[in-house]
């Protein structure tokens, strides 16, 4: 039947884990999870696969409950002051071909029961990747300013992400394109209503979206020698 929409189960699960989040409690809402989770989650990766791919070839969704495009619920806890064991959110990951070995821009879902969202981009890319993409923007500012302006004029996209207070080393903070060179997240975003995603338009909205952002995302791909 394919992807039919996330249901009231499924935010009333991730609202009763924001409440509960212990082993105990998950344990005993397993088939919850399965249900009204895991299942049409798969399911909208099925359905989105091939419209990613026609979007860019290099591009892939996979619909597999672990090792694929449906992020893990269990966090990890090793290096982190809070240490609640799970996510309280959905997340899909739409990514390049080479993310494994590279930290590469790509298509992202969230659904938790504040705020659902689609972002396309990179968060927090690490350094060599961030440095990569700031020279971009410096010496091709106009091809930067001409992606930015096709993927955000007419598709409810926006720039987010945190910020430097004072430009980074290398870079005079007179550049024309100072203020966006400062940012430590090249990712653009968009809300989505509680109504989109509780139905199967949310695959058509999802594919606008992804659709909207490819020079933004064409941009970040070549500041990182990455084929798009």
């Amino acid at each position: 039947m394919g992807f039919q929409g996330f249901s009231d189960e499924t935010f009333r699960f991730l609202t009763g884990l924001v409440f509960n989040n212990e082993k105990a409690w998950f344990e005993a809402h397993k088939k919850d999870y399965e249900n009204a989770v895991v299942l049409p989650a798969l399911a909208l990766i099925d359905d989105l696969a091939p419209l990613v791919r026609a979007i860019s070839p290099h591009y892939q969704g996979i619909a597999k409950k672990v090792g694929g495009s449906l992020m893990r619920i269990y966090r990890d806890t090793r290096f982190s002051r809070d240490k609640t064991p799970y996510k309280t959110n959905i997340g899909l990951q739409f990514r390049h071909r080479v993310a494994s070995d590279i930290h590469a821009p790509g298509f992202y879902v969230h659904l938790d029961p504040e705020r659902c969202f689609v972002g396309c981009g990179t968060w927090h890319p690490e350094p060599r990747e961030l440095l990569l993409i700031r020279r971009a923007l410096a010496e091709r500012p106009d091809d930067f300013l001409d992606a930015l302006k096709k993927s955000t004029e007419k598709s409810g996209l926006v720039p987010v992400g945190e910020s430097l207070k004072l430009s980074p080393r290398g870079f005079g903070p007179d550049h024309p394109l100072a203020s966006e060179i400062r940012r430590k997240d090249f990712l653009l975003s968009a809300d989505l209503s509680r109504e989109v995603v509780s139905g199967p338009q949310l695959i058509d909205e999802l594919e606008a979206k992804f659709r909207a952002s490819g020079p933004y995302m064409k941009f970040l791909c070549g500041a990182l020698d990455l084929p798009f």
